[in-house]
C-alpha cells in the first residue's frame, strides 16, 4: 500500500473522531491546548491501537485464508466505505450530557469512533501492510485532526451559540 493511499485512509478513519471532537468543542465554554491535546490523545491513541489489534488478529488467521484474503480485504474495506457514506447522510446529535474530558466520558467515544479502524487492521494483515508506520500515521493524523476539530467546534460554539449546536 502506497504512502498516499495510507494518508487518505488515515484521513478517512479520522473523520468520525473529528465529528465527535467538533461536538466536544461545541460543548466546552473555553478550549485550551491541554483540552485539545487530551481529545487528540484519546482519539489518536485508539485509532492507532485498533488497527494494530486488528492486524495481529488477522495475522492469526492469515495462513488459513490466504486463497481468499484479497476478497476479505475488499469486503471489509467496502463495508467500511459504505458505513462512512451512511454516517455522512445521517442526522447525528452532538449534544452531550458530560462536556468534561474524564475517562468515563472519553473512553466510550474513543472506542466507538475507532471500531472501523479494527476492521482496517484486519485488512492490513491480509494486504501485508507494514503495520508500524501505518498505525503511527493513522494515530498522528487522527490526533491532529481531532485537536483541530475541538478548536473549530469551540470557535463555532462561541460565535454562533445555539445555532451552531443546531447545525
Amino acid at each position: 500500500m502506497g504512502f498516499f493511499t495510507l494518508v487518505l485512509m488515515a484521513i478517512g478513519l479520522s473523520m468520525d473522531a473529528c465529528a465527535v471532537a467538533i461536538c466536544k468543542g461545541l460543548s466546552m465554554e473555553k478550549v485550551n491546548l491541554r483540552k485539545a491535546v487530551t481529545v487528540g490523545l484519546y482519539f489518536g491513541g485508539f485509532q492507532a491501537a485498533m488497527p494494530l489489534a486488528g492486524y495481529f488478529l488477522g495475522k492469526q488467521f492469515a495462513d488459513l485464508i490466504t486463497s481468499v484474503d484479497h476478497w476479505i480485504a475488499f469486503v471489509l474495506l467496502g463495508l467500511i466505505g459504505a458505513k462512512m457514506i451512511k454516517e455522512s447522510m445521517g442526522d447525528e446529535d452532538c449534544k452531550t450530557d458530560e462536556p468534561c474530558l474524564s475517562c468515563k466520558a472519553m473512553l466510550p467515544l474513543a472506542i466507538a469512533t475507532s471500531i472501523d479502524a479494527l476492521a482496517v487492521g484486519i485488512s492490513f494483515a491480509f494486504l501485508k501492510v507494514d503495520i508500524g508506520p501505518a498505525v503511527a500515521l493513522i494515530g498522528a493524523i487522527t490526533f491532529i485532526i481531532s485537536m483541530a476539530g475541538v478548536k473549530v467546534g469551540n470557535a463555532f460554539g462561541i460565535r454562533f451559540k445555539s445555532s451552531a449546536e443546531l447545525v
